[in-house]
């Protein structure tokens, strides 16, 4: 039984907005969700209303609990959800990547970090589960190639990235058999603003020479969300990169 609705946090441009494309490409109503980017996602949403799908934008800051909750109810109660009777893939994308010296480390950095990358995908986890369970639905997190590196003023991002794999393996014991979790690990996809320069190092050291796209990135998180025998797997989409680690 299939609902063939998706949610995707930080949805309204780069990888995450990618990722919203597939899945209406392959007949999904989708809900984008956004924090800041709320014009992005007006405009993913009307992109994809004007060619047919059913689509929405939901706003909530991940770092807020009592945002986070609502944006929840919001879910439990959207009409795409009721309609269809559950929702079948959720996937945890919303990020932030910058840099912090471990001098300039603050307890409030990382406070913020985790609660980002490990305590709101948890929360949604645990509040959308009943849905998931009623369609076996899957849940899908964007981890990263860090695991098990040390990345110079990435200590907040990497360790966070960390825990939200580890947290997404435990969800994959405790939710199967009705809840399928799994993580895809992007390597060099899109560069900041701030590592141009380190990002096209990075690329020569991959042995496929190229970063990937964005689409590649969609590509696994769909190839997840409908494989009924995948479950507590980490995909790396790193054009061969971590073979040089």
């Amino acid at each position: 039984m299939s609902a063939k609705v998706c949610f995707v946090t930080g949805s309204g441009r780069r990888i995450g907005a990618s990722i919203i494309r597939k899945f209406a490409n392959e007949g999904y109503a989708v809900l984008i969700h956004v924090s800041t980017s709320v014009e992005e996602g007006e405009l993913l949403k009307s992109e994809l209303v004007q060619s047919g799908v059913e689509a929405d934008l939901l706003q909530a800051d991940l770092s807020n609990e009592n945002q986070t909750k609502n944006l929840v109810q919001n879910i439990i109660e959207h009409p795409f959800v009721k309609k269809r009777n559950g929702i079948d893939v959720i996937v945890h994308n919303a990020s932030v990547y910058s840099r912090i010296s471990i001098e300039e480390l603050s307890l409030e950095n990382m406070r913020f970090i985790n609660r980002l990358h490990i305590e709101a995908p948890l929360q949604i986890s645990q509040g959308l589960f009943p849905l998931l369970s009623a369609v076996n639905g899957s849940i899908i997190a964007l981890t990263d190639t860090s695991a098990g590196k040390a990345w110079k003023q990435l200590s907040h991002y990497t360790s966070s990235k960390a825990g939200l794999r580890q947290m997404m393996l435990n969800l994959a014991g405790e939710y199967a058999p009705s809840v399928r979790v799994n993580c895809v690990a992007p390597g060099a996809i899109l560069s900041a603003d701030w590592e141009h320069e380190h990002f096209s190092k990075i690329v020569q050291s991959i042995p496929l020479k190229r970063p990937g796209d964005i689409e590649d990135v969609a590509g696994a998180v769909y190839f997840f969300a409908t494989s009924p025998y995948l479950t507590g797997q980490e995909l790396f989409v790193d054009g061969g990169w971590a073979l040089n680690s």
